[in-house]
């Protein structure tokens, strides 16, 4: 495995020629960090349309979805933000472009209408090239589908289906979204109990590691080889691309400096 040594200590929005790097990219991609050999490591959601972010105890999944969001955001997409913990995104709450739910009724009807939205969209004449991509993006994603199953159980009537309708809208997302320029960034495992389908983690194509166990590592990087030695270095990551995996530092944006850069954005200060 490549020496960790190389990779920078700390990548921050405010750090010279940044900036520039991540406004120069197309509206497509997204930095995910800086190899060992100092090669940008991006993600291209053209061609893999989701992406998947598991960290172990302190190892940054917030972060990087914000980051993510943010880089999307700056390039002209919308986005749905779940957030269960109601306080996690609220750098993005009041943007014009953001769709903001915390509790889990209201990511339970994000959800469903998310199901309409993608129906709308793959049956919508004269193509989408004028309609925004949509990022839907799930913190503590698992928990969040536990949720979502057990507050469906309170609400299904006797003919409903026994599965939910906001999982199910967010599995057909994962398999038609990219003909609907829907995509799913996605905090978690996506192997909960088949909440979501056996093998919807094989949707994601950019899978991003930080601080995992070796059997996560297994399980969501199995061709990748051995998992790597948990690092206490903020922002180390793996990202694993076409089955392997590269040790990078992610991009780290805080809250404020996300909302103020979209901000100033959408005001035509950038």
């Amino acid at each position: 495995m490549t020496n960790t040594t190389a990779l920078p200590t700390m990548l921050r929005l405010t750090d010279p020629g940044l900036r520039e790097q991540l406004q120069a990219l197309p509206d497509s991609a997204a930095l995910i960090g800086i190899s060992t050999d100092g090669r940008a490591i991006a993600v291209d959601i053209d061609t893999a349309p989701h992406i998947l972010v598991c960290s172990g105890t302190g190892g940054g999944s917030t972060t990087i979805l914000r980051t993510l969001t943010a880089q999307f955001l700056y390039q002209g997409a919308h986005a749905l933000v779940l957030d269960p913990t109601r306080i996690a995104h609220l750098w993005a709450k009041d943007l014009p472009t953001v769709t903001h739910r915390g509790n889990v009724a209201g990511i339970h009807d994000a959800l469903v209408g998310l199901g309409a939205e993608l129906k709308r969209r793959i049956d919508l004449e004269g193509g989408l090239d004028d309609v925004p991509r949509l990022m839907v993006v799930i913190d503590r994603a698992d928990d969040t589908l536990r949720h979502l199953t057990r507050h469906w159980e309170t609400l299904r009537q006797k003919d409903d289906p026994k599965r939910s309708p906001a999982i199910a809208a967010l599995q057909a997302v994962l398999y038609e979204g990219r003909a609907a320029r829907i995509h799913v960034i996605y905090a978690g495992t996506a192997t909960v109990g088949g909440r979501l389908i056996p093998g919807a983690h094989e949707q994601f194509s950019t899978v991003i590691l930080a601080r995992v166990s070796a059997s996560i590592w297994r399980r969501l990087a199995p061709i990748a080889g051995p998992a790597p030695k948990s690092s206490p270095l903020p922002g180390l990551v793996h990202v694993v691309q076409d089955g392997d995996a590269h040790p990078a530092q992610a991009v780290l944006i805080t809250g404020a400096e996300a909302a103020d850069w979209l901000t100033a954005t959408a005001a035509g200060e950038n």
